[in-house]
C-alpha cells in the first residue's frame, strides 16, 4: 500500500510510535510518506526514519507558564493556510491516511474519501473514558482535532471499550538498583526557576530537572539541571523512585510501566491534560496536583513504589493489524492485547 502518514509533532511521543509504526511498515513492503505539523522550532531526531517527509504549520496551541494562552493560540492559527494545505495536497494515489493526532492528514484522508486509522491517546475519548465535565468544549475540540475513521485509542485501561494498551518504546527499560531519592522532573511548559525554588527546600531528594533550551548541564545542591537528551532522560528513569511531570500521556505511561510512582501537574486549561490527571486518580496509578503544592510533593514523596504495569509491545501488533487487514474490528486487537497483558 501507498500510505501517508501524519505525525503531530508538539509532543515526543508522537515521535517515537510513529518511527515504530512506520519503520514495521515498510518492512512488510509499504510506501510511507510522511506529513508533520505542529511545533516548527522542534528538532527532529533521527530525520531518516520519517524519510520522505515534509513539515507544514498545521494547528497547535501556545502555552505560557504552564497555561494555555488561548488569545495567542487563535492569533497564529492561520486558517486560510490550514485549508490551503489540505485543498493542495496531491493524494489521489494513496491507499491509507495514518494519523498521530495530525490535523492535516485527517482532513486530508476526510477530503479525498481516503480511509482512515487514527493512532494515539487522544483517539481514546471516542469512548467513555473519564473527562472533565465542565469543560465541554474543550472536549469537543480535542475529539474534532484530528477525526479518522478508524479510531486506535490508547489509555492506562481499556474502560470496557476497544481501547489499547499503552505503546512503550523500545529504549525503555529498569535497573535493579533503584535510588529512591532521585526524582526525575520534567516540566517543559513551566517556569523552570520557578520549578527549581520550589524543589530546593527538599533536601533529602535529588532532582533531575530536565529543561528544553537548557544550554548546558550544571549542578545546584539537590538540584541537577539537565539538557534534554532522550538517552540521558532514559537512564535516569531507568533507576529514579519517582517521575514529577505534567500531565502528558507518554512519559506517565513509561513511568507506570517500569513501576515508577508519579506526580502529575496538568498544564492549566489544557482538557487532555486534565482527563489524564482524573483518570490516573480514579485508576488509583498516581498523584496530583494542581499548583506548586508543598504538601502534595511531600506527602507523594513518602509513597512506596507501586507495582510495574508491565505494559504488552503494543506497536508491532498494531503495524500487523494495519498490515493485514481488515480495519472494521478493533475491537479484537485490543481484547488480544489486553489478554497478553494478563497473561
Amino acid at each position: 500500500m501507498k500510505i501517508l502518514y501524519g505525525v503531530q509533532t508538539t509532543g515526543n511521543g508522537h515521535l517515537v510510535r510513529s518511527a515504530s509504526i512506520i519503520a514495521a511498515l515498510r518492512e512488510k513492503g509499504h510506501s510511507i510518506y510522511t506529513l508533520m505539523s505542529g511545533d516548527s522550532e522542534k528538532t527532529i531526531k533521527h530525520p531518516e526514519s520519517y524519510s520522505p517527509f515534509e513539515f507544514r504549520r498545521g494547528l497547535t496551541f501556545i502555552t505560557q507558564g504552564g497555561r494555555i494562552r488561548y488569545l495567542d493560540t487563535v492569533r497564529q492559527l492561520h486558517l486560510l493556510r490550514f485549508y490551503r494545505d489540505i485543498r493542495s495536497f496531491r493524494a489521489e494515489d494513496y491507499d491509507l491516511v495514518i494519523t498521530d493526532y495530525e490535523p492535516l492528514s485527517a482532513r486530508i484522508a476526510k477530503r479525498n474519501k481516503i480511509p482512515s486509522i487514527g493512532v494515539g491517546h487522544l483517539y481514546a475519548f471516542a469512548h467513555p473514558v473519564p473527562v472533565p465535565r465542565y469543560d465541554p468544549l474543550g472536549i469537543t475540540i480535542m475529539r474534532r482535532f484530528a477525526p479518522a475513521d478508524t479510531p486506535l485509542g490508547l489509555h492506562w485501561h481499556h474502560f470496557h471499550s476497544p481501547i489499547m494498551p499503552p505503546t512503550i518504546p523500545e529504549d525503555i527499560y529498569s535497573r535493579e538498583n533503584r535510588d529512591h531519592s532521585k526524582i526525575l522532573v520534567y516540566f517543559p511548559f513551566e517556569n523552570p526557576e520557578r520549578i527549581g525554588e520550589f524543589l530546593r527546600s527538599f533536601r533529602e531528594h535529588t532532582f533531575h530537572i530536565y529543561t528544553p533550551g537548557l544550554s548546558a548541564p550544571s549542578d545546584e545542591g539537590n538540584l541537577l539541571w539537565r539538557t534534554v537528551s532522550r538517552q540521558n532522560f532514559v537512564d535516569d528513569l531507568s533507576d529514579c523512585g519517582g517521575v514529577m511531570c505534567n500531565a502528558g500521556f507518554s512519559l506517565i505511561s513509561e513511568a507506570l510501566h517500569l513501576g515508577r510512582k508519579v506526580l502529575a501537574k496538568p498544564v492549566s486549561g489544557q482538557v487532555e491534560q486534565k482527563a489524564n490527571a482524573l483518570a490516573l486518580l480514579r485508576l488509583g496509578l498516581g498523584s496530583v496536583m494542581h499548583g506548586l503544592d508543598r504538601d502534595a510533593v511531600r506527602n507523594w514523596l513518602r509513597l512506596p513504589p507501586p507495582e510495574p504495569q508491565n505494559y504488552p509491545d503494543v506497536l508491532p501488533r498494531i503495524a500487523e493489524w494495519i498490515h493485514s487487514g481488515p480495519w472494521d474490528r478493533p475491537e479484537e486487537l485490543a481484547e488480544r492485547l489486553w489478554a497478553s497483558d494478563e497473561a
